[in-house]
């Protein structure tokens, strides 16, 4: 495991300051950190036990660099894992892969991040995936950029604005409720080398994805089918006190947005600030003639 300041990193390139990241890569066999988590995989396959496993074991990481208090981490709002109270995150994991990222609640309003192998969206994906002027600008980033898989990077993009809404306790989103467009840049950075910009198989960036209905209003599907787990229906799993729907801040429409390409994975990440409240105001005092 990688936490921020150890060796080579992927997901930290994405986050702001204040966020807390573990990640890992390659293949793991480590267990559950507690039994009440390892009971939340009781039916799934080995593969899936395995991966789950690993990303909790990122989460716990992130959370003991937080400050938190140790304990397992239960099913909230549609599986999402229930983070500790004045605290938002995000997991994720695929082959080869996961990460955890943590922040306190006073300072972000919500959190999300994806990782997807790099590679095409399967037949038949990317029509689900895709709407209004995305595909022309999927058709223009690939004329530019051939080696980057536009169409996953959609995708993940839509996943992590998706985590980052239903942590913030909103309603489930379509893919066809977020329109998300691109600024694009070689090795992270608008101003890098040369050499950086022609090293083809390394590409960061910038995204931002606007919602375009009301969240609350949204076609109640689930934007990740990996969310479909029959454990769901154990309430013994399930966070006992989930968040309350919809935040004392309103959630904005515009969304900011990273992405990355790197190790034959992507990456994406949506962090949204807390607004800071305006500054209290007293009455002008009365002077007495």
């Amino acid at each position: 495991m990688r936490a921020r300041g150890e060796g080579a990193v992927l997901l930290g390139a994405l986050l702001p300051d204040g966020v807390h990241w573990a990640e890992g890569t390659g293949e793991s066999d480590v267990p559950c950190p507690y039994p009440e988590e390892e009971a939340l995989m009781a039916r799934a396959v080995p593969g899936r036990r395995r991966e789950f496993a690993a990303a909790r074991v990122c989460a716990h990481l992130a959370l003991a660099a937080l400050g938190a208090a140790p304990g397992p981490l239960l099913r909230g709002r549609r599986g999402a894992p229930a983070w500790p109270a004045d605290t938002v995150g995000s997991i994720t994991h695929c082959a080869g892969y996961r990460a955890a990222a943590v922040a306190p609640a006073a300072r972000l309003l919500a959190l999300g991040i994806d990782a997807e192998p790099h590679a095409p969206l399967p037949s038949g994906v990317r029509e689900a995936v895709a709407f209004g002027p995305e595909e022309a600008r999927l058709r223009a980033l690939a004329a530019g950029r051939p080696d980057i898989a536009w169409d996953r990077l959609l995708f993940s993009a839509k996943e992590s604005v998706y985590k980052a809404w239903n942590g913030y306790g909103g309603g489930r989103l379509g893919f066809e409720d977020a329109e998300v467009s691109w600024r694009t840049y070689a090795d992270g950075h608008p101003h890098t080398s040369a050499r950086a910009r022609t090293e083809r198989f390394r590409a960061a960036g910038r995204f931002r994805a606007r919602l375009l209905a009301d969240p609350c209003l949204a076609d109640p599907r689930l934007v990740d089918p990996r969310l479909v787990d029959p454990s769901f229906a154990d309430p013994r799993l399930v966070d006992p006190h989930p968040p309350a729907p919809a935040g004392p801040y309103p959630f904005p429409r515009v969304l900011p947005g990273r992405w990355l390409v790197r190790e034959g994975l992507l990456l994406t990440a949506v962090a949204v600030p807390r607004p800071v409240p305006p500054p209290h105001r007293t009455a002008p005092k009365e002077h007495s003639g």
